[in-house]
């Protein structure tokens, strides 16, 4: 697009010609990039991530070698960053019931954590229906 690969030009005229052409480009200091996707977590330490911005649409561009991790079954893909060392603590072993939702189904349905369970497994995860069955 700029002739020659583009190996020669120098950094600064590139972001002058792209500044003309209206487009923004911003360097972010990012500590860590998390991509999940349904069976893998790529998470980067030290990339170097830029922000470019164009017609109004952002583009976030990612350098550097990520390390690959196999997502464990029935986490769903919204794992809680504290929990990254430890990640069996959202749910039991033979159960998808999140272990924050129990807690939750026991506090506002005054009851145990084994009956919040118990409701929880009996209403497929709905939390308002099982909280509805203890009352």
């Amino acid at each position: 697009m700029f002739g020659g690969g583009g190996g020669g030009l120098d950094p600064r005229k590139m972001k002058q010609m792209m500044e003309q052409m209206g487009i923004d480009m911003d360097d972010i200091d990012a500590e860590e990039v998390i991509i999940r996707t349904p069976d893998t977590e790529l998470y980067f330490t030290d990339a170097e991530v830029q922000l470019m911005e164009a017609q109004g649409q952002s583009t976030y561009q990612v350098v550097g070698e990520p390390e690959e991790r196999a997502l464990e079954a029935g986490s769903g893909g919204a794992a809680d960053a504290s929990t990254d060392d430890t990640p069996a603590d959202s749910a039991t072993d033979d159960s998808a019931i999140p272990d924050d939702d129990v807690e939750l189904v026991a506090m506002r349905a005054s009851v145990d954590e084994a009956a919040a369970r118990d409701a929880l497994e009996a209403t497929d995860g709905d939390l308002a229906a099982a909280v509805e069955r203890l009352e």
